[in-house]
């Protein structure tokens, strides 16, 4: 059940990308370009997630374990570490030169481009340097 459930979140996640023009990079870099052609539609789809998740997530948390689950799983952890601050900058890098970020760029991999290529090489490679810089602590 686990299993079809996250399978379903997934569609709809995709098909809110979908829906809301994220898949095309040209919203995001238009988005960043402040200076010449703005676009704000990142800022209404991200705005919309938020305002959904804060709902949804003290909503959930009232009850006393999720519908599919024993207890819930929520992170424990509250300290910043370096791999923590580089994984997020080279992620915010990677977006803003690329235009996609991970949910976009597997959503758009029907319709393949050399730029959605790179960026998915470079996320794959990234997944196996963080594996094999060794966490301390």
């Amino acid at each position: 059940m686990k299993t079809l459930m996250g399978y379903i979140a997934g569609l709809i996640f995709g098909l809110g990308l979908a829906v809301s023009g994220m898949t095309d990079p040209a919203r995001v870099l238009g988005f960043l370009d402040v200076a010449g052609a703005w676009d704000p539609t990142l800022m209404f789809v991200l705005g919309g997630a938020v305002v959904t998740n804060f709902i949804g997530y003290r909503l959930v948390l009232r009850r006393p374990n999720p519908l599919f689950a024993e207890r819930f799983q929520l992170p424990t952890r509250q300290d910043l570490d370096a791999r923590l601050i580089g994984g997020s900058a080279l992620f915010g890098i990677g977006w803003g030169l690329s235009g996609y970020c991970p949910g976009p760029a597997i959503a758009s991999v029907g319709g393949l481009t050399a730029p959605l290529v790179a960026m998915l090489v470079a996320m794959v490679a990234g997944w196996f340097l963080a594996r094999a810089i060794p966490a301390r602590g």
